[in-house]
């Protein structure tokens, strides 16, 4: 009965320990005094602990078991120094409750990290992953942070000095600045390879955001305080190698996220190519970066925008749309602010924007008002010929047959019929996609290029109706040369039948649809043509 009374039971998550409560407290002044507070409340021998947020779970506090029905006794390694060191802090295990208790035993074994290997280090900070919070505000993380900044600074071109403030020792490791070094050890000669990668950048990826937060913040180079082009370039290797997650876990990311795109900023274009900033983006777009450091990101890009490829511009888009065209638009506006912008580096973007509209055109998601953003935000300065905007306005009306006839008269605004090549005219006005009056108005403007064989208005017969004329475009037969007029004053006379035409014919489609929805409320099996006009055809 009496080995029944010393029974204790420790609730730890979904497990339940049925310990000694003689041995426990011998060697845990925490348990010794809630065991003691318990007494005083009942007279119940047997009792119960719950223990919430042990550190390491069961398996801490297993561990913790052992040691104590060992009489004090345990093999320590590198892989769970770390826990048995936060369990003794959070148990109270230390001198005065017993001699050469775990807490003592555990700093002992700290004591000799730095004799440990760069392996060992790392395996001792990733042990700490699971209960963080308890290693860091015991001070533990600060330890092992400082073994691994003296393990980088062995071996490399690189140190870290400890700054002048008071508060900082190097102890706790807090106060460390990265700086450079002329010399380096012999163990590592060439401690960066030719992509500028250090060998150490690999290593430190299987850490927590949260450990590399630490490190990055106990070398003072947290957010805007970041000016070290290496610790720039291993947080965007950090974060390359990150798994896409949940949204919730991109926010652990996002503080390194705006970290390594203001090292970014800092160096701007003497670092990093338009193509290499625009990997940046696409890189930290997914890890919930700050708007201020989008936009600074953004603004750099924007100004060395016409060194971009067609590939660049083409950036996934986050909802909907295959393509972010919004950024783009932002781009674009940032490049046409510069300041002593050339026109030489205008046209240069002008054909680049001409390549990306040809590629987002079949973009079933595009809606007209992207598009004309996309084309009307660079000046007409920037365009010698706008055929290209031609063409990707007839890719976009293929893959959008459903366009109304106001929609696509709205598209076509955004070119510049002066603008437009003899060839590229031709074509428009054959277009079937192209609406009429769209077409005449390029043709007009064509009146100083047009050939005077290559177009010619046919007059109705003496003996037909005005409404049987027709518009033909010919190529320049020997016909269509006896039948056009020499001179400016005919081509205007032409023209302008063309455009009366076209009037006329869009008059009739409008009576015949008026007819057609008579008929239907009707319900008439007949339908009377409006007109016994044909269409104008383009051959």
């Amino acid at each position: 009965m009496p080995q029944l009374i010393s029974h204790l039971q420790i609730h730890i998550d979904d497990q339940v320990f049925f310990v000694n409560q003689n041995i426990i407290s011998a060697y845990s002044g925490r348990l010794k005094k809630i065991i003691k507070q318990q007494k005083r409340r009942t007279q119940i021998g047997n009792s119960v602990i719950e223990l919430n947020d042990f550190p390491g779970g069961p398996n801490g506090f297993e561990q913790v078991s052992r040691f104590c029905y060992s009489n004090g006794r345990v093999e320590i390694t590198v892989s769970d120094v770390s826990l048995l060191y936060c369990c003794a802090c959070f148990l109270g295990m230390t001198e005065k409750a017993s001699t050469n208790n775990l807490l003592r035993q555990t700093e002992r074994f700290l004591e000799g990290m730095f004799y440990w290997s760069w392996n060992d280090v790392i395996m001792s900070l990733r042990s700490c992953e699971s209960f963080f919070e308890y290693a860091d505000s015991y001070g533990l993380i600060q330890k092992l942070i400082f073994g691994l900044l003296a393990k980088i600074a062995q071996n490399s071109d690189v140190s870290f000095i400890s700054s002048s403030s008071s508060s900082s020792s190097p102890e706790t490791g807090h106060g460390f600045r990265l700086s450079s070094t002329s010399k380096a050890t012999p163990k590592s000669t060439s401690p960066c390879n030719k992509s500028g990668k250090a060998w150490w950048f690999d290593d430190l990826t299987i850490l927590s955001p949260k450990i590399i937060e630490k490190i990055i913040r106990n070398l003072g180079a947290y957010g805007n305080e970041n000016n070290s082009f290496t610790l720039t370039s291993f947080l965007l290797h950090y974060l390359k190698s990150r798994p896409q997650g949940s949204p919730n876990s991109k926010s652990e990311y996002s503080g390194l996220a705006d970290t390594a795109v203001h090292g970014v900023i800092l160096v701007g274009k003497t670092k990093f190519s338009c193509r290499k900033l625009f990997w940046v983006l696409r890189l930290v777009s997914a890890f919930s970066l700050s708007k201020d450091y989008r936009v600074g990101l953004e603004r750099l890009i924007g100004e060395n925008l016409d060194e971009a490829t067609v590939d660049d511009l083409l950036v996934s888009g986050h909802n909907k749309g295959v393509y972010d065209v919004n950024l783009v638009i932002r781009l674009i506006r940032v490049f046409v602010k510069c300041e002593e912008l050339s026109l030489q580096k205008m046209k240069k973007l002008g054909r680049l924007i001409d390549k990306y509209l040809r590629e987002i055109s079949p973009d079933q998601n595009l809606n007209i008002s992207k598009f004309l953003a996309v084309a009307e935000s660079l000046p007409d300065s920037s365009r010698d010929c706008f055929d290209g905007v031609y063409r990707a306005i007839d890719m976009y009306l293929q893959s959008h047959p459903t366009l109304s006839f106001e929609e696509r008269s709205r598209l076509c605004r955004c070119l510049n019929y002066q603008k437009l090549t003899f060839a590229a005219s031709k074509d428009l006005a054959k277009n079937p996609r192209i609406p009429p009056n769209v077409a005449v108005q390029a043709l007009m403007s064509q009146q100083s290029k047009v050939p005077q064989n290559e177009f010619v208005y046919q007059s109705p017969s003496n003996g037909s109706k005005g409404h049987n004329s027709h518009l033909i475009l010919f190529n320049g037969s020997v016909e269509s040369e006896e039948r056009f007029s020499e001179g400016n004053e005919d081509m205007k006379l032409n023209l302008e039948k063309m455009k009366w035409k076209v009037v006329e014919l869009e008059k009739a489609c409008w009576e015949m649809q008026g007819q057609m929805s008579r008929l239907v409320r009707h319900n008439s099996t007949a339908i009377t043509p409006c007109c016994n006009g044909t269409l104008p055809r383009f051959c």
